[in-house]
């Protein structure tokens, strides 16, 4: 058995125009002053150029490099930005926009067609700067009709997965030629967002070996849904994890749903770690137990707290709550050595 890496940071909560928000060398040299060994790196041009990335084998080492400079790991290339425009109802059109190039604004097919060759990019790169999987979202066709009220049409959600798994099955193949797992963010606003639509997805691309999950609890919180049992039934398929704490403190006027209220107002609302509800021990000890070989990543998102001050806690927290995996049993302490023969004495099969 392994012990999970980490510290590590996903650094795109923490982009600016100042220092030391605004190169990768600043970022860099700033987490590994908080005490962080790895970082998730967003697919920003300034930070990671993927065109370049897929294509040149020096531009991937200048990035490595940049990092090692600091005493750095790169755990995963996050390409949530583009995953989420593999697939956007036109109820979004307009917001999710922004996310794009200009030149494929307002043109929803040429926005697809662009989400889904940055996400071939992204497998060429993760596989030059020796990544396994890349951080990402689905998209979702879906979503805008989660609520059975109107009352969905038959076949909606089998069209909607349908079509889902029509744009990702060849990212997917594309990933799995150069040994790269998608790590799906289970995430409200996504097609996959919980145990059953992940399984949804998975059966609708044939039960693909590079369909698979980024676990991050504070989702689950407020979904209120079991993230100790989501571990255990979905662990095999857990390829990375972003370490995000929760809160669910649901009163007579709201609950899940949340009554359109700013995040400081919902009664689920996410937090800075140890500030939430998230029982991290309980998650960390799964995690030993299946064997988790990834990264532990903080993901600071907190309606209250400054983001320098949750980055600088986070560290600590996460190496606090890292379990270092024992090489041998607990109670194996007498080296007793039995062979087969003493064994089989013991329960007088020989006789």
């Amino acid at each position: 058995m392994r012990t999970l890496k980490g510290p590590a940071i996903f650094l795109a909560q923490f982009l600016g125009d100042a220092p030391p928000f605004d190169t990768l060398d600043h970022l860099g040299a700033w987490a590994r002053s908080l005490g962080y060994e790895g970082v998730q790196l967003p697919t920003a041009p300034h930070i990671v150029d993927l065109e370049k990335a897929a294509t040149s084998q020096t531009y991937c080492d200048e990035v490595t490099g940049t990092l090692q400079a600091h005493g750095l790991a790169i755990t995963e290339l996050s390409t949530h930005l583009q995953g989420q425009l593999v697939a956007v109802h036109p109820a979004y059109d307009a917001l999710f926009d922004g996310f794009a190039p200009e030149a494929v604004r307002g043109k929803p097919a040429a926005r697809t067609e662009w989400a889904i060759a940055q996400m071939h990019l992204a497998a060429q790169a993760s596989e030059r700067l020796g990544l396994t999987a890349t951080a990402t979202f689905s998209g979702a066709l879906a979503w805008p009709y989660l609520y059975p009220w109107p009352q969905r049409p038959a076949g909606l959600v089998e069209e909607a997965f349908g079509e889902l798994a029509r744009r990702w099955r060849p990212i997917l193949d594309k990933l799995d030629a150069h040994g790269v797992d998608a790590a799906f963010e289970l995430h409200p606003g996504e097609d996959l967002h919980d145990g059953v639509t992940f399984e949804r997805f998975l059966a609708s691309v044939g039960n693909h070996v590079r369909a698979n999950i980024l676990y991050d609890p504070s989702h689950f919180v407020l979904q209120q849904l079991d993230y100790l049992a989501f571990i255990d039934i979905y662990h095999a398929r857990i390829k990375a994890f972003h370490v995000k704490d929760a809160e669910f403190r649901p009163d007579g006027r709201q609950g899940v749903y949340g009554g359109y209220s700013g995040w400081v107002d919902r009664a689920g609302r996410f937090r800075s770690l140890g500030d939430g509800q998230v029982d991290f021990g309980a998650i960390f000890s799964k995690m030993a137990q299946y064997d988790f070989a990834g990264w532990a990543v903080l993901e600071w998102e907190c309606a209250l707290k400054h983001p320098e001050d949750g980055a600088r806690e986070g560290a600590d927290f996460i190496r606090r709550h890292i379990i270092r995996v024992a090489d041998r049993a607990f109670d194996d302490f007498a080296g007793s050595g039995v062979d087969r023969a003493a064994v089989r004495g013991l329960m007088g099969l020989d006789r």
